[in-house]
């Protein structure tokens, strides 16, 4: 049985930033010393290397997983989040993750 790194939980701010590709969408990017404790979670990814998170910002709390992009991760912010956040490009959001296991 593998042994579960210490942390769990890691809290960030980080600047949201719009990807207009194929499937567009609304990120903010992992700092690096948040991506490099998580990357010792990767036991836990599924497909492509995600990592199955519980994101908080501000009093939204929602399920997702951060995805893996230039050797970091970035969190995905669904529309409602952004909405209830008052949220847009070039704000800057302050991140609570937790690991989510299941």
């Amino acid at each position: 049985m593998r042994e579960q790194p210490e942390n769990d939980e890691w809290e960030f701010r980080g600047t949201v930033w719009y990807w207009r590709g194929p499937s567009p969408y609304h990120f903010v990017t992992v700092p690096e010393p948040v991506a490099g404790e998580l990357r010792e979670w990767s036991f836990v990814s599924y497909g492509w290397g995600m990592i199955p998170v519980t994101a908080s910002i501000g009093g939204t709390t929602w399920p997702t997983s951060l995805f893996p992009k230039d050797g970091g991760y970035v969190l995905p912010l669904r529309d409602h989040v952004r909405r209830a956040e008052d949220l847009d490009v070039d704000d800057e959001a302050s991140v609570l993750l937790r690991i989510r296991e299941s």
